[in-house]
């Protein structure tokens, strides 16, 4: 479970009293996700009864980068793309602090993300990526990537100080790996507003179609194949690491049946494959070494990220 701020219904009926949502009937901890901490809250307001998220933004999302985050929810949820809309205090503001921390509520969207999904849920939730760089494109906020190349490099040289066993293996191959991609984002490639955390647990679906988009809070500017390439090692490959030929297949073509990638973006993939295994592989490992266990999370396995960065790096070399 991800709590890292607990907080009591007392608490969150205080922090939603300058909100127009009525009373606080329940609040329940969102049993998902490894940065913020996530509730569901449920207001009644007179007959009408109204479920939101309350979030609590914890320490690696830097606040100041919060409304750059909701500004791009807002303009996308705007034009009719599928995600959750912010929702403003009375004083027409998106953030408010609750028990030391950033706090914001979002409105709640229906649907459940898939375990298993098929060859045409990949394709949809493909086409549903490049949806969003299309409506994003005319979003004016800029944001530098928060887990970009000089982060993976911070990240590493802290590992160091503790790995050991598999970990300081782990460890190892990163670093070869730093030093091999460099700065794979040097490529004129097209630019703009990236969710950049497209794993299926942040795609809902309902009745067969993607119902929402949700958690933009490692959004950023950046290459738009660069996401692409997160979303497919993320949707491309299974629980051990390994690709599936016909998933990646069938989610690239679903992106591209919207938006076709261009020769130098084509070009690029490969190489931006290997650097988004790399993003989450350092960052796995760096959570499991120092992983806290009076926090309600479980580390995820960097290793199976570093797999994904065999398979691009041989999709390359071909």
């Amino acid at each position: 479970m991800a709590v890292f701020t607990p907080v009591s219904l007392d608490e969150a009926r205080a922090f939603l009293a300058g909100y127009d949502l009525g009373e606080v009937v329940e609040l329940t901890a969102i049993a998902e996700g490894v940065e913020n901490t996530n509730y569901r809250l449920e207001t009644q307001d007179g007959a009408s009864r109204r479920r939101c998220v309350l979030t609590l933004f914890e320490a690696r999302t830097d606040e100041a980068s919060l409304p750059f985050c909701l500004g791009l929810t807002a303009h996308l949820a705007g034009r009719g793309f599928p995600c959750p809309t912010p929702i403003k205090d009375r004083s027409g503001g998106w953030l408010g602090r609750l028990n030391g921390r950033a706090a914001a509520v979002i409105e709640w969207k229906t649907g459940a993300w898939l375990r298993h999904p098929s060859e045409a849920d990949q394709a949809a939730a493909g086409a549903v990526l490049a949806r969003l760089h299309q409506t994003a494109s005319g979003f004016a906020g800029r944001r530098e990537n928060p887990v970009g190349p000089a982060m993976w490099r911070r990240l590493a040289d802290r590992c160091a100080a503790g790995a050991s066993g598999e970990d300081r293996s782990l460890l190892d191959q990163v670093e070869a790996a730093l030093v091999r991609l460099d700065n794979p984002f040097a490529d004129d490639l097209p630019t703009g507003a990236i969710h950049a955390d497209y794993f299926p647990d942040n795609i809902l679906f309902e009745n067969g179609t993607v119902s929402a988009v949700i958690d933009f809070y490692f959004g950023c500017t950046g290459p738009l194949v660069y996401d692409l390439a997160i979303a497919l090692s993320a949707w491309g490959f299974d629980a051990e690491g390994r690709p599936m030929p016909h998933a990646l297949a069938a989610f690239q073509r679903g992106y591209e049946a919207v938006r076709p990638l261009n020769e130098a973006e084509r070009a690029a993939l490969p190489r931006l494959g290997e650097a988004a295994a790399l993003r989450f592989t350092v960052t796995r490992l760096h959570d499991r070494i120092f992983h806290d266990p009076s926090k309600l999370v479980t580390p995820k396995d960097p290793a199976v990220f570093l797999r994904r960065m065999d398979h691009w790096r041989a999709v390359e070399t071909v």
